[in-house]
């Protein structure tokens, strides 16, 4: 049986593929400072000229990372709350939509901790991207709690919304690395809190939807 030869097409996607799994490796063994292009080249088996084929520099790659893990992030945690919707009795798909990312961040921590030194540094070239890239998440979450029935008719409901979906996210960002550090060592407790803390703000939110809008 012969092998049918690849694509010119197929082998770029290919090298472009080694060169992130070298790349995330080496960022999760020496963190960014050790992730240079000469070392992600080498690591991928490639030759230091044809990284520049697939990405203008350093800076570009960790664009690609971000944007890679997280399209495969919120595809899983939107699965994960369809599920949840439609088994609503059955726990532990809920607890999953907290459990997936927690697990997620602790593959790839440093990932998460350059992204959110980025978006809080207006000197950085990632600035731009980290802040969309937590605008999206918040928008993949406020309209997965939009599909539970907690609509936003007004301007007021669409804020809380964000609001909620925004303070979630930033708490399941901090209860995952509080874990990678030490400090959280059982998941299944940082599920407990997140949980806790959707539900709370979630009740809330569909009470004050009940309660008539107060004036700016």
């Amino acid at each position: 049986m012969t092998n049918t030869p690849l694509t010119r097409s197929e082998a770029k996607d290919l090298t472009r593929r080694r060169l992130i799994r070298a790349a995330l490796a080496i960022l999760d063994k020496e963190g960014e400072a050790g992730l240079t292009t000469v070392k992600v080249a080498k690591a991928a088996g490639i030759a230091q000229s044809s990284f520049y084929v697939h990405f203008r520099d350093k800076q570009d790659l960790l664009r690609a990372l971000g944007d890679e893990g997280g399209e495969q992030l919120r595809r899983a945690m939107r699965e994960a709350r369809r599920q949840a919707r439609e088994s609503p009795s059955d726990t532990e798909r809920h607890r999953d939509t907290f459990r997936i990312p927690i697990d997620a961040i602790s593959r790839h921590p440093e990932l998460l901790r350059i992204l959110l030194r980025a978006r809080h540094d207006p000197s950085s070239s990632l600035r731009d991207f980290a802040v969309e890239t937590a605008t999206v998440y918040r928008d993949h979450h406020a309209a997965d709690l939009a599909a539970l029935g907690y609509t936003a008719d007004n301007e007021r409901d669409r804020r809380r919304l964000e609001m909620i979906a925004e303070g979630i996210n930033a708490a399941t960002n901090a209860l995952a690395l509080g874990h990678m550090e030490g400090r959280y060592p059982e998941i299944e407790e940082a599920v407990d809190v997140l949980v806790a803390l959707s539900r709370g703000a979630l009740r809330w939110l569909r009470s004050s939807q009940a309660s008539p809008e107060r004036p700016a």
